[in-house]
């Protein structure tokens, strides 16, 4: 029978799991990344962990892995990768194939995170939806037509990255007022520690013991659950951006649904409900006609299952 392995390489966790063909999960590994020791050490923990999920008789089909980009899908080459220091033009595809003599393919990590909310999770049955993943970064992906849209070069779906305010705060991919700089886990805690910085009153200051560089994501969506003014102001921001966001993407590519996951997604109605605000306001209702906004619900899985996906697909072709 044949069987795949998937690989979601994160900048703090590897995540290896072998499914067979009828997508049931045989075995799993997690290894942390420890990516400040450079590619070659990261990779020997990448083969460290196919290695615990390889069958024992063999029989691999072939190997499916998310990785962080930008990144060339079709060369599976990792142009560079903010969370994975000293990654710069990294053939990850050829050395999987190199290493374990099976076909593999490589896919950013959010693209394929779209293709497996797509196939087995909030996006089953859709054909036209884009995914969102909120956490440290903002990432995205795009299906349509019932396919993952790439782009001519293969560096498509960057929608955190989409400029929301021309004059806002510069970006780290170079640009300023990109959505990710302004709705972000990281944005939000910045804006958090900027404003209690500046003397407002926030339960946050004695949830942290007085540090604001102790403020988190989590800390604010937990303070504006308890009603602290701060946090529920910055939350609604957030999702102000992201739901502009999405009005624009609605009028640019009119998807019939929107997912969205990460771990600041997890704030639930705090992050939900001022994006669906700011939807019905903004969009016309002949655009909102029929456009859900979903959480995702493939959790952790989610790079894995769009790996396994990536892997079947490809093979398949």
């Amino acid at each position: 029978m044949p069987c795949y392995i998937a690989v979601d390489l994160g900048g703090t966790q590897i995540r290896a799991a072998r499914y067979g063909a009828d997508q049931a999960r045989q075995a799993r590994a997690n290894l942390p990344t420890q990516a400040k020791e450079g590619p070659e050490r990261v990779l020997a923990r990448v083969e460290q962990a196919i290695r615990q999920v390889w069958p024992p008789d063999g029989g691999v089909t072939a190997i499916g892995m998310a990785a962080p980009g930008p990144l060339d899908p079709r060369e599976g080459l990792v142009y560079f990768a903010p969370n994975l220091p000293g990654w710069k033009d990294v053939p990850l595809r050829g050395w999987l194939e190199e290493t374990f003599g099976v076909p593999a393919f490589v896919g950013n990590d959010a693209n394929l995170a779209a293709l497996g909310e797509h196939r087995y999770g909030a996006g089953r049955g859709v054909d036209d939806l884009i995914y969102l993943t909120i956490s440290t970064g903002i990432g995205g992906g795009i299906i349509l037509n019932g396919r993952l849209f790439e782009g001519g070069g293969g560096l498509g779906g960057e929608i955190g990255h989409i400029t929301v305010d021309a004059e806002g705060p510069f970006c780290a991919c170079g640009s300023r007022g990109c959505l990710e700089v302004l709705a972000s886990g990281s944005a939000i805690a910045r804006a958090a520690r900027a404003a209690i910085a500046a003397g407002r009153p926030s339960i946050l200051t004695d949830r942290v013991g007085g540090d604001p560089s102790r403020i988190t994501a989590r800390e604010v969506a937990q303070a504006a659950r308890e009603g602290d003014r701060l946090s529920q102001e910055i939350f609604r921001r957030a999702g102000f951006y992201i739901g502009a966001a999405l009005v624009s993407l609605m009028y640019l590519l009119n998807p019939a649904l929107f997912v969205i996951g990460g771990s600041v997604a997890k704030a639930g109605d705090l992050l939900f409900g001022p994006i669906r605000e700011t939807v019905e306001d903004r969009a016309p209702e002949v655009y909102r006609r029929g456009v859900s906004i979903r959480p995702a619900v493939l959790g952790d899985d989610v790079g894995l299952l769009g790996a396994l996906v990536l892997a079947r697909d490809r093979v398949g072709e």
